[in-house]
Formats: structure tokens, C-alpha cells, sequence
């Protein structure tokens, strides 16, 4: 459990302009913290019809340019972001009480990007990328380990190439939100929105 007399008090924020070095801290210290899965986050997306939808992917990568997944892009989610290239992530650790939300825009990443984390992945995950059509119906688990064995055959060694539907999004982010908990319901919560000079405004905000 958080040991709240050890959290800064309330400034912590408005000292740092930067969010996106200011994640890079956080992060490090849920992997510290030991965290189970530091990088897990929610993806929010929405249809064209305005449904909205809801999963857990893994954050694979972030900088200057923003917030980093990868995922078959025919996928459910991959067709909301064609339809609308707009996304919500929220990352929430719960051995330190932090959470960060991030709104923004998305656009797929570059063919290189995508190319060089996928032959980072191992050789099982790289085959199922291939036997999985994510999202779509499949008869049972048969079927699927039936694709997985007709893959598994094509390509015997460990130069399995990237499915042309298989890649990544990055989420370009309009606003980043830092909460941190406190007793008594009383948490921080810091809004850092992208500033059409390039700059960021930081609100506090009530919790």
C-alpha cells in the first residue's frame, strides 16, 4: 500500500513543463515499484456510429511524438481508428495510487517502426500474429491452432516477416491528466492541454 506520507506535496507538477518527461518518471517508478504490468493501458476508441469500445494493449513505446501500441490493424479496434483517428489511454498503478489519462489524435506509424519492433517480438508471437484474424468469428479453438500449425510450416526458421495487417498506432496527445491519490478523497489531479504554440497549459483540477 502507497505510503501517502512519502508523496510531494502538491507542487510536483507545476515545476515540471514537460508531461512527457514527467510519465517518463512515472513510469520508472511503477516498474520500480514492481508493478505487475507497468505498461498495460486502456484504449478507448469509438465507431463511426458512436459506439464506443474499451481494451487493454500494451504501451510499446513513447517520446516527443506520443504514446506508441501495436495491433492487427483490421482488427475491431484498428477499424474505429480509420473511421475516427481519435483515442483515449488511461495507465492506473495501483501500488503507487497514480493514474494517467491521455486524449489525442492518432496515426498509424511508419512501415520501418512497425517492421523493427515486430522482429523484436518472439518467433510464437510473430506466428500468431500471422494465424489470428483478430477480431473476426472463428469456428473453435481448432481452427485457430490449425492456422498457427499452417504458419508454423511456412516459415520453419526465425525469419517470419510482418502480416500486411499487423502494425502500430501512435496517439498524439491534446491533453495528458496526472492523478495521484490522497486520504480522504482529496487526490491531485494535474491537466496538462497542448497549446497551439507547442507549449503545455498545467490546471489543477478538483478531485
Amino acid at each position: 500500500m502507497l505510503d501517502y506520507a512519502g508523496v510531494p506535496e502538491g507542487a510536483e507538477a507545476e515545476a515540471e513543463p514537460d508531461p512527457l518527461r514527467r510519465f517518463g518518471r512515472w513510469l520508472r517508478a511503477a516498474i520500480e515499484a514492481g508493478e505487475r504490468e507497468p505498461t498495460a493501458m486502456t484504449l478507448a476508441t469509438a465507431s463511426a456510429a458512436g459506439a464506443p469500445a474499451a481494451r487493454m494493449v500494451l504501451l510499446k513505446g513513447v517520446d516527443e511524438r506520443g504514446f506508441v501500441f501495436y495491433t492487427n490493424v483490421e482488427s475491431a479496434k484498428g477499424r474505429d481508428l480509420a473511421e475516427i483517428p481519435r483515442a483515449a489511454l488511461v495507465l492506473f498503478w495501483g501500488v503507487l495510487q497514480r493514474q494517467v489519462r491521455v486524449s489525442g489524435t492518432v496515426s498509424p506509424v511508419s512501415a520501418e517502426e512497425a517492421d523493427a519492433y515486430f522482429a523484436s517480438r518472439s518467433r510464437a508471437a510473430r506466428l500468431g500474429a500471422w494465424a489470428s484474424r483478430q477480431s473476426t468469428v472463428i469456428p473453435d479453438r481448432a481452427a485457430l491452432e490449425a492456422r498457427l500449425a499452417e504458419f508454423d510450416a511456412l516459415y520453419p526458421g526465425e525469419n517470419v516477416p510482418r502480416p500486411p495487417y499487423w502494425g502500430g498506432f501512435r496517439v498524439a496527445p491534446r491533453t495528458i491528466e496526472f492523478w495521484q491519490g490522497r486520504p480522504g478523497r482529496l487526490h491531485d489531479r494535474w491537466r496538462y492541454s497542448r497549446q497551439t504554440d507547442g507549449g503545455w497549459l498545467i490546471e489543477r483540477l478538483a478531485p
